[in-house]
């Protein structure tokens, strides 16, 4: 996901001023130059094919680290994806808020922080937004930039990244009641709820464990 910023010139001031503000920035950031999908500036972003490919690599990543994991349990019907937020301690209350309202949205997943992690959070600046992508090297993670954070609501931005987790693409055409909407419906929107058409995609998509779920990945 990106969100669109239709003030390019005055964003790029509020993140020179929030980047100033800071105190200090975790030093294992993401470097958002080595593995994050190219594009367009925010004021010119409707999405793009690579960023599709970044999303579902991201996913198909996550469930590669689950299956693994599971092959000592595999007659459990629900699944734990396990997450590390250390790189992201910016966005520590972001990111449990936005683990309870997907465990509590959905039954067939369940994500749980701790270590031996299936993907990562991580922050930083970056003009391109924040997304979820891999690392290059099969492990995936989500970047959370600062001043993206600032302009939309941060807890709606971490709950849509989070959302890639368990397999829904952007929907940046959708009105503000779809979580993967993203930054389409504008700043002014605050939802960070998924709706029943998408938690029941999630639903579908982990349904009996993971061997459904990779075999809807494929």
């Amino acid at each position: 996901m990106r969100y669109p910023k239709t003030a390019l010139s005055a964003i790029a001031g509020i993140s020179l001023a929030f980047a100033t503000a800071l105190t200090a920035t975790p030093a294992a950031a993401a470097d958002p130059t080595s593995a994050a999908p190219a594009t367009t500036s925010y004021a010119q972003y409707e999405g793009s094919s690579q960023d599709s490919a970044a999303t579902k690599a991201f996913y198909e990543a996550v469930l590669k680290s689950v299956a693994e994991k599971r092959a000592a349990n595999p007659g459990a019907l629900a699944v734990t994806v396990v997450y590390d937020a250390s790189g992201a301690p910016s966005f520590a209350g972001e990111i449990a808020s936005s683990t309870r309202i997907w465990n509590s949205s959905v039954a067939n997943v369940q994500l749980q922080q701790g270590g031996n992690a299936d993907f990562t959070y991580e922050e930083g600046n970056d003009p391109r937004g924040s997304y979820a992508s891999t690392d290059g090297h099969g492990r995936g993670y989500i970047f959370l930039d600062y001043a993206q954070n600032q302009q939309y609501d941060s807890l709606r931005v971490t709950a849509h990244e989070t959302g890639h987790v368990l397999g829904l693409p952007d929907n940046y055409t959708a009105p503000c009641s779809k979580l993967m909407s993203g930054g389409g419906p504008g700043p002014s929107c605050t939802n960070s709820q998924p709706d029943a058409a998408e938690r029941s995609r999630v639903e579908t998509l982990w349904a009996n464990g993971f061997a459904a779920a990779l075999a809807k990945a494929s």
